[in-house]
């Protein structure tokens, strides 16, 4: 069993997957990984191998292995190397079949995004240097909070950063990490109020997903920080629309939004997937209501350039 564990967590790295699903079929458990460009199938266990591969892990993580219905939650850390943060959660259907979906929360120095146009990376982070509300939309695996935890760590090195996530994805000494926990009361909103007394100059809020996250991060913003985050958007003008739907009144936006972004990572030709960004700041940002026609562009250079194929470049023409 130890060889099977080292090898589906050596091959979860490998490939820097964000998550591990161990999910039942009619008779056996299906592995699957969950990294940049997607989900890959790894491995097909007969039933009873797949349940003892869910009973290992629930024992590390000090769950209840005989509770095999109700939903829980456990945590422990693979000695690698490198050393990997696991996060479990297991829940059983109505067969009785459980399932187990880890994520791997990686040091801050494996987590690292190349850029198809390199020249945004420098781009982002000037905007970041003005201080406000930094906006990140994509859909999940898209490496936004990558991108975060780098525009913060290229800050000046005495830059006190506090972030609030749910769950925390990187592991970073250098920041204070806090992590919400609704049922004690850790909602993101209690959790940035209590970030304002540490007095950070830099805030990661993970996700902007309810209106009391939006007037706190708001808050933060007018109060002098810069708070980067993330918000569930089909593009960079649609952030600015969902913390308008959120009760962000626009005269406070404008105060405090230095730009709007929205992330994909690519699938490149010769080499691993890279992030293109559209980005908004200035006027653009309260004039702008899709994909902008730099995306299109930076789209028709890489397939010129043969960076990705035609077919990536169609795939993602409209984000």
């Amino acid at each position: 069993m130890q060889t099977l564990i080292d090898e589906l967590l050596a091959a979860a790295v490998g490939r820097t997957a964000s998550d591990i699903y161990i999910l039942p079929q009619a008779d056996s458990y299906q592995i699957r990984l969950r990294h940049a460009t997607g989900l890959v199938a790894w491995q097909t266990l007969p039933a009873d191998r797949g349940r003892q591969v869910i009973s290992y892990f629930k024992f590390h993580a000090n769950m209840t292995v005989s509770e095999n219905r109700r939903p829980q939650v456990g945590a422990m850390t693979w000695p690698g190397p490198p050393p990997i943060e696991l996060r479990f959660s297991t829940v059983g259907d109505f067969a009785n079949r459980e399932s187990l979906v880890i994520r791997l929360i990686y040091p801050y120095a494996l987590t690292t995004n190349a850029y198809l146009v390199p020249k945004q990376q420098a781009q982002l982070q000037a905007l970041a240097s003005h201080r406000g509300l930094v906006l990140l939309a994509g859909p999940t695996g898209a490496g936004k909070t990558t991108t975060l935890y780098h525009v913060a760590s290229q800050l000046n090195a005495n830059a006190v950063v506090l972030t609030v996530e749910d769950p925390v994805e990187i592991k970073e000494p250098r920041f204070m990490q806090l992590q919400v926990n609704p049922a004690a009361g850790m909602t993101y909103a209690a959790l940035i109020k209590v970030g304002l007394r540490h007095r950070p100059d830099v805030f990661i809020i993970g996700e902007i997903r309810d209106a009391a996250t939006a007037q706190a991060a708001i808050r933060a913003a007018l109060s002098g920080h810069l708070v980067l985050s993330t918000v569930h958007a089909q593009h960079a003008a649609g952030a600015i629309s969902r913390l308008q739907d959120l009760g962000i009144a626009t005269s406070q936006l404008r105060q405090v939004l230095t730009a709007s972004c929205y992330q994909r990572l690519l699938p490149r030709v010769a080499a691993g997937p890279a992030v293109l960004l559209d980005m908004l700041h200035g006027t653009d940002l309260w004039t702008t209501t899709s994909m902008t026609e730099g995306w299109q562009k930076h789209l028709d250079e890489a397939v010129r350039t043969n960076q990705i194929s035609l077919a990536t470049a169609q795939r993602f023409q409209f984000g």
